[in-house]
């Protein structure tokens, strides 16, 4: 403490003024008395009767003011200390924040802490009775927690006066910073209505003295005097019915209709991530909880990779098995009310456009709504009862090892549902560098749009009591690829060191009925939505390029032929084959036979090269481009008549697993890609993401199709 004896003239030193904040008893004055020459000054805050604590010393070149906050264990109005401690940190003038706590009960004392990191202010941490925690086993990384936090820790003990100086010299390294970007990460409902305001508030340039960050959490966590402010002000008009659905959105996740209770909840669950990372417990006298029994098994480091794998062969095989049931009745509606509506339309190229083209395009893709709502409901139980961000914890290590972090879990698990969510939950990333892997690696694991083909190719292909493990295998398949990707790309394009992170860690709890009601309802209307609109325009495409052009010299002789034949079946042959000469001359045949030389490596024929360039636009595309194309040339009876069975007759196995191969790696959709365009930061990004794929896709399809030649 020799420094602290050299005396520095108030008005030539650099002046740094700290309040300091923490807990009741986490011994803070004793922290500030401890520093040596340290000169007391006591009076009361403004219009209260709270003391107000001043301390005044000297260290190296620096003259302190540190301003001893009554203690308050969150920001609440509960009593007069709390509201002198919340105004005094929002309507004052230091340049940063000391926050004390107790390092025996790191827990509950980091619920203030957070608190404070949403505030934009530049903060230090005193982990104070290190001593103590000594004594107890309880260990602290603090260097690991202050690269978590972006926040010095520092281990420090008032009774002992030990690490005081280090402390010191954290908040010099800290007051010389022009801003220390907090990593207080919320779940991703949250993150997005903080994104929405922020965007808001930008647009309007609306002056604020915080970050707009800071005033979009103080609004929806109902903070009374960002309200005041705002309601005055123009753009409170628009932005109103913003937080209303804002706080509905965050409530319905959190199954609550507090606020206030949503956010005790999301600060709750990032301290429980950094105890997790940074605190080990040598002696644990206190009763295990229900969340720390579970966890020892479903997290076990031995068997917790295994279980989450169970259960994710399970939620496939519940897709398959159950979502086939249905199946059958959708296929037989929409025959229906294809042969219903025909009737009524006289001219045959209307009836054409209608019954071959909108009904059983649209239809193609209904009939698979069973097995996308089973899987949204299945990643939904997981996401509501907490389990997922555990796997994201449990899967750490793992993913370290191919330049990624368990935090890229969530957004890569929300890709199985849809990448456009996936993509914009990849905010939760805060470095540039590993959100831009994680948006490059989102496209490798199958979306919901893509599972109506692997639902097609595995049924066509295996059997009924086989097809939920193929799919399984699929899925896994093209997430191993996306962590090789990853590999690659991290050792190429996104070189840098990895750098830590905090996981939310909620406690389990039952799943909200409404919470999964609502998001299921939402993503499986985006499906169906799709398929009414774009969908039914793509669909009315195809149909448009495999009818057209008309060529009257092969309408002429085949209607000789059929007139001459002398069989129901010859009839109908020969009508199958007038069909498929019609589509090989149509706009549609002429596309797909310019592309064969590109696909024929893969075993591709013209028709496979057609539905896989359709797949660009809307990858449910592709299964109603294969009935377009592939139902034409089959007989069908009452037994026999799906695409599954054309699939199966029309494409050799080696091609199809080519083909899924493709279906897996290539480019996400049209809307997924402007999405990604847009979080990624530039159209640059979109053609290194087509660039990338695209050489991926093709690559492996070729080892594949090979491969699968030489073992079959």
């Amino acid at each position: 403490m020799n420094q602290m004896q050299e005396k520095a003239c108030p008005i030539i030193a650099n002046h740094i003024k700290i309040a300091l904040v923490g807990q009741p008893n986490v011994g803070k004055s004793m922290l500030i008395n401890s520093v040596s020459n340290a000169h007391l000054h006591v009076g009361n805050f403004s219009g209260v009767t709270v003391d107000k604590t001043e301390v005044l010393f000297d260290y190296k070149n620096y003259h302190f003011t540190v301003v001893d906050l009554p203690g308050t264990y969150a920001f609440t109005d509960y009593t007069i200390e709390e509201r002198v401690t919340h105004d005094y940190l929002c309507a004052e003038s230091y340049d940063l924040i000391i926050n004390v706590v107790d390092s025996t009960n790191l827990e509950k004392n980091l619920q203030l802490t957070s608190e404070l990191m949403s505030m934009s202010k530049r903060v230090v941490i005193a982990l104070n009775m290190s001593d103590e925690a000594d004594k107890e086993g309880v260990v602290i990384n603090a260097e690991y927690m202050s690269e978590l936090l972006g926040i010095p820790c520092v281990k420090v003990s008032a009774v002992t006066k030990t690490g005081i100086e280090e402390l010191l010299d954290a908040v010099v390294s800290v007051s010389e910073q022009e801003t220390q970007e907090s990593k207080l990460i919320f779940s991703e409902p949250v993150e997005e209505e903080i994104s929405t305001i922020v965007d808001y508030l930008t647009k309007h340039k609306y002056k604020a003295v915080n970050s707009y960050r800071n005033v979009a959490i103080n609004l929806l966590k109902n903070n009374k005097k960002t309200y005041a402010k705002l309601h005055d002000d123009p753009i409170w008009i628009e932005l109103q019915p913003i937080l209303i659905e804002a706080s509905k959105h965050i409530e319905l996740h959190h199954d609550s209709d507090d606020i206030k209770e949503s956010f005790a909840e999301e600060y709750a669950s990032f301290n429980r991530g950094i105890i997790a990372e940074v605190l080990k417990q040598e002696v644990i006298e206190e009763k295990k909880t229900l969340t720390e029994k579970i966890d020892k098994t479903l997290i076990h480091s031995i068997f917790g990779i295994p279980i989450f794998l169970f259960f994710m062969w399970s939620l496939f095989q519940l897709t398959f098995e159950i979502g086939s049931i249905p199946m059958d009745w959708i296929d037989a509606f929409f025959s229906w009310f294809g042969d219903t509506i025909g009737a009524t339309i006289p001219n045959e190229d209307v009836r054409s456009l209608v019954v071959d083209g909108v009904i059983a395009g649209v239809g193609a893709v209904i009939l698979f709504v069973p097995n996308i709502i089973i899987l949204f409901i299945g990643i939904a139980l997981l996401e509501s009862t907490g389990y997922m961000s555990r796997v994201a914890f449990l899967l750490d290590g793992f993913f370290h090892k191919f330049g990624m972090h368990g935090q890229s879990f969530i957004p890569l698990v929300t890709g199985f549902g849809c990448s456009i969510p996936a993509y914009m939950s990849a905010r939760i990333l805060k470095n540039d560098r590993d959100r831009l892997l994680t948006l490059f690696i989102i496209g490798f694991m199958s979306c919901g749009a893509r599972l109506p083909v692997y639902v097609l190719f595995a049924g066509a292909f295996f059997a009924p009591e086989m097809a939920g493990n193929i799919l399984f295998a699929i899925y896994i398949s093209g997430a191993m690829i996306g962590l090789v990707a990853a590999k690659v790309l991290k050792l190429t394009a996104f070189k840098g060191a990895d750098e830590p992170f905090v996981m939310e860690m909620p406690k389990y709890r039952l799943p909200s009925a409404k919470l999964i009601w609502h998001t299921v309802l939402t993503k499986t209307m985006m499906y169906l939505k799709k398929a009414g609109t774009f969908i039914a325009a793509a669909s009315m495409l195809i149909w448009f390029l495999s009818n057209y052009p008309h060529n009257l010299m092969i309408e002429e002789e085949y209607a000789t032929k059929i007139e001459m034949a002398l069989s129901k079946d010859a009839k109908t042959d020969l009508a199958n084959e007038q069909a498929v000469a019609h589509l090989e001359q149509s706009y549609l045949g002429k596309i797909g036979k310019f592309s064969v030389p590109i696909f024929e490596p893969l075993g591709f024929d013209w028709k496979m090269s057609v539905a896989l360039q359709t797949g660009l636009a809307a990858k449910e595309v592709v299964v109603s481009t294969l009935g377009v194309l592939y139902a034409l040339g089959d007989n069908v009876n009452e037994e026999d008549n799906s695409l599954k069975t054309a699939i199966s007759k029309n494409i050799p196995f080696a091609s199809a697993v080519a083909f899924i191969v493709v279906i897996m790696i290539y480019l996400p959709c049209l809307a997924a890609s402007i999405v990604f365009t847009r979080e990624a930061g530039g159209i640059r990004y979109f053609f290194y993401l087509l660039a990338f794929t695209s050489i991926a896709a093709y690559s492996l399809a070729f080892i594949a199709y090979n491969v699968t030649l030489m073992l079959t």
